[in-house]
């Protein structure tokens, strides 16, 4: 079994964290409530959508529709 080192695993999370940085609809995301764009950004900084979906208040399938809404893909 090929384990991947930490240096490749840090790798492939900044990989993620780019491209939802990147794909992000910034103008929306900054328009929303306080606790919403907050847990979108730490989203898009984390990539888990469990902890983001308690920081909004909301259940992860509606933080979801929330996430697609703004633009950010799943990485």
């Amino acid at each position: 079994m090929n384990e991947l080192s930490i240096e490749e695993l840090k790798a492939i999370e900044e990989w993620g964290r780019r491209v939802r940085r990147e794909k992000a609809n910034w103008e929306f995301i900054r328009k929303l409530p306080s606790k919403l764009r907050r847990a979108l950004e730490y989203y898009i900084e984390t990539g888990d959508p469990y902890v983001a979906s308690r920081i909004a208040g909301l259940k992860v399938e509606e933080f979801n529709e929330l996430r697609i809404k703004a633009g950010v893909p799943s990485t």
